[in-house]
């Protein structure tokens, strides 16, 4: 993997660059708003951020361009250590590469998004790519200072020693309601239903492979059910602030 974060256009605070690297690592469902609420948590904190899901899309999109077969494991497993991830860690404008095609867009699709459950279970993948985002948020603090790393695993594999630990739920039809605004752009009737397959077979098959729904001890649980985009980033950074903060100043 050649992944080259870019440091993110402004720093912490004095306070804050006085105090040792800040990881914040954010895990939860599909459609609880992980993502959004984390790369806006990076801008409010100035760090880095990662998006640890787009690399298991990346790598997706890589092997079905090659034609491997995802139904194939052993297939996935020896051909995933070749694919020239590239992740641009900038919350302003976060990028991802393959090599030097930006697949950000074609990362999002439904050819991705339908299949990339088939490659995220294959054990041999998800410690691969563990080892891959320990380097990336281990780079991101040495530049920058400080990192909000968000995806599947992060809070309980990726970076158990993460300084603050958050998972991110909401109800099942808060979380239909997101995903459906995502990718339909509506949240009618059609587009609900359109979500609800997608959303619920991708929580039968994390469940398999990782526990989403119950914070482990030292994790926080925030559930952004009835809290809109703001409030959602508003009460992460109050989490960073009670728990880094009192650290920090300890």
């Amino acid at each position: 993997m050649d992944a080259r974060p870019r440091e993110p256009q402004t720093k912490r605070d004095s306070r804050a660059r006085s105090q040792s690297p800040l990881v914040v690592a954010i895990d939860g469902p599909s459609g609880s708003g992980k993502s959004s609420v984390s790369r806006a948590a990076a801008r409010g904190l100035n760090a880095a951020y990662l998006d640890t899901g787009a690399m298991y899309r990346a790598l997706t999109w890589w092997l079905l361009e090659r034609g491997i077969d995802l139904a194939d494991a052993d297939a996935v497993a020896q051909a995933a250590p070749g694919c020239p991830i590239r992740m641009g860690m900038d919350p302003l404008a976060p990028t991802v590469a393959v090599g030097e095609v930006d697949v950000g867009a074609a990362i999002r699709t439904e050819r991705v998004t339908s299949r990339v459950s088939q490659v995220a279970i294959v054990p041999a993948v998800r410690g691969l790519m563990c080892r891959w985002q320990r380097e990336l948020i281990a780079e991101a603090t040495s530049r920058a200072g400080a990192v909000v790393a968000e995806g599947r695993d992060v809070t309980t594999v990726v970076a158990p020693d993460a300084d603050v630990r958050i998972l991110l739920t909401a109800s099942e039809d808060a979380r239909l309601a997101r995903r459906a605004r995502q990718t339909h752009g509506s949240v009618d009737a059609g587009a609900i239903d359109a979500t609800r397959d997608l959303v619920l077979e991708r929580d039968r098959v994390d469940s398999t492979v990782s526990e989403f729904t119950s914070a482990i001890d030292g994790v926080t649980l925030l559930d952004t059910s009835h809290l809109d985009f703001r409030q959602s980033v508003d009460a992460v950074l109050a989490i960073v602030e009670n728990s880094w903060g009192t650290a920090g100043s300890g």
